[in-house]
């Protein structure tokens, strides 16, 4: 009974995502696989490696906690880049989706502590992209309103300066 409800509740949260998303737009299952296609096969894969891992091997097969985590965060990433036609901006998760799995793979598995450096730097380098675009994005929304941004510029400039000579 509670599998059903979760399901249907699953449906018809992605529903009304899509309803939200159409606003009049007609749509039908091509639309619908079009917006949901890593919630309906990617992320489903990644979570079958976890099940596999959870619930068949008694968790003996850490390795299987790599593509799982693998897939399961490439699936979030593209997910919310699909629901938000936001791809310029999430593409730095396809960096960190490999960490994400091997990260799994360290915690559940034996502690190889040589699986930190490229945890690590997957990691940093997947913020830092994100990091950039985002501030890239950010900065170029500013110079958008370049007038009110070159006053701000001219007016903090010249109280530095005038303040700077008064302490003087």
């Amino acid at each position: 009974m509670m599998k059903i409800k979760s399901i249907a509740g699953a449906l018809l949260l992605m529903l009304g995502i899509v309803l939200l998303l159409n606003q009049g737009e007609t749509f039908g299952p091509g639309k619908i696989f079009a917006y949901f296609w890593p919630s309906l096969f990617v992320m489903p894969l990644g979570l079958f490696f976890h099940w596999l891992y959870f619930g068949m091997t008694g968790r003996r097969g850490s390795g299987l906690l790599i593509p799982g985590g693998t897939l399961l965060a490439a699936g979030i990433v593209s997910q919310i880049a699909m629901l938000f036609d936001n791809w310029i901006y999430m593409w730095p998760g396809y960096i960190l989706a490999p960490a994400v799995g091997l990260l799994e793979f360290y915690w559940f598995g034996n502690r190889n502590k040589w699986l930190l450096i490229p945890i690590n730097i997957m990691t940093v380098l997947s913020l830092l992209f994100f990091a950039v675009f985002s501030f890239g994005s950010l900065f170029n929304s500013v110079l958008s309103t370049q007038p009110y941004f070159a006053i701000l510029l001219i007016v903090g400039g010249a109280a530095i300066l005038l303040l700077r000579r008064k302490a003087e």
